[in-house]
């Protein structure tokens, strides 16, 4: 059996919140919406071999044939979306970005720093992960609009089932900060995945959501009005009991208590989806809320949410036509985008 070590973290962010509540001074009282976003870049990988991390195939010499050409090219794909990923309402780029599979700190530098987005201004935050491919999490933000007060990654504790070694995953990683002169904590995920099947990974994502909840019990037992976002590739779908149970994020109309609101959930009971695999849509990306965040009685306020499923994301012709245009598949590069597509709320 899966055997996760549960701790709960009121003391760390106790003192986040004591520390975070020492400015009140706000960084941005425009009216302008406030945009955030996730998404998966699928693989955005260096072109280098590290010591210790399982990243060969993403070499030149690797399966992959990766070069500087194709990561420049990746590169040039993933700012222009990201610089995008606002238009809906007339903002360029959103002002706080959840990402995963960034293998290091130096392809996230790189990223920001392309002539697409540079200009944008975006900050980084990133804590290396145990994860043998060394895919990590992180977060872009724009300090005009989210000021940074505390940073703390959450190592997830899970044990395989046969040898009882530890499964080295990404951690979770906590980010909290003023926006409009309002507490607001991001918690960017991405769970494990579902090698080896969904029903034998499956208790792993049950881990990795019992971790996320108790990160969210905490921070709700010292302020139960806190304003939480918590993002990710959950590489589960809404209704999976991972998410509805362990998590407790539902949709609008079966909030209880402490439930997070899901609106992924909705969208995803209407259709729509992230990836596609043999023509069926998931929701694996997705990004929940606290209740406080849909009451108004603050400053911040969830206004709405979508997929953003632009044309140039997808497959324009053949069998896999509308499915997400991947950089790869297998060992096949096609030069897209990713494999799933980026997701996007509107906070007022």
């Amino acid at each position: 059996m899966l055997i996760i070590e549960r701790a709960f973290f009121i003391v760390g962010i106790a003192l986040c919140i004591a520390s975070c509540s020492i400015s009140e001074r706000t960084i941005s009282n425009s009216n302008e919406p406030v945009v955030v976003g996730f998404y998966n870049l699928e693989n955005l990988f260096d072109t280098i071999n590290s010591p210790g991390v399982r990243d060969g195939e993403f070499t030149p010499e690797g399966q992959k044939m990766w070069n500087s050409v194709r990561y420049a090219d990746k590169l040039d794909k993933m700012a222009a979306i990201i610089r995008q990923l606002g238009d809906t309402i007339g903002v360029n780029g959103p002002a706080i970005l959840g990402l995963c599979e960034v293998e290091n700190r130096s392809v996230i530098e790189d990223l920001v720093a392309h002539n697409s987005i540079k200009e944008l201004g975006y900050e980084i935050i990133h804590r290396d992960s145990p994860d043998r491919r060394g895919i990590d999490v992180a977060l872009l933000y724009q300090s005009s609009v989210f000021e940074v007060k505390n940073v703390k990654a959450h190592p997830l504790y899970i044990y395989d089932q046969n040898d009882g070694g530890r499964i080295y995953t990404r951690d979770q990683l906590l980010v909290s900060g003023l926006v409009k002169g309002e507490m607001l904590h991001v918690v960017v995920n991405h769970w494990p995945s579902r090698y080896g099947g969904e029903e034998r990974s499956r208790p792993s994502r049950k881990a990795a959501a019992q971790l996320s909840r108790s990160i969210v019990d905490s921070l709700q037992s010292i302020n139960e009005h806190a304003n939480i976002i918590l993002m990710g590739d959950l590489n589960d779908d809404p209704h999976n009991v991972s998410v509805k149970e362990e998590l407790r994020a539902v949709v609008k109309k079966d909030l209880q208590n402490d439930d997070l609101y899901n609106p992924f959930a909705e969208k995803h009971q209407e259709g729509e989806g992230t990836l596609c695999y043999r023509g069926t849509w998931n929701m694996f990306d997705q990004i929940v809320m606290s209740q406080s965040l849909l009451s108004g009685s603050a400053s911040l306020k969830y206004k709405n949410s979508y997929v953003y499923s632009i044309e140039p994301l997808k497959v324009q012709e053949g069998k896999y036509k509308d499915y997400p245009f991947r950089t790869y598949v297998g060992n096949r590069y096609d030069g897209g985008y990713s494999d799933h597509y980026p997701v996007v709320i509107v906070i007022e």
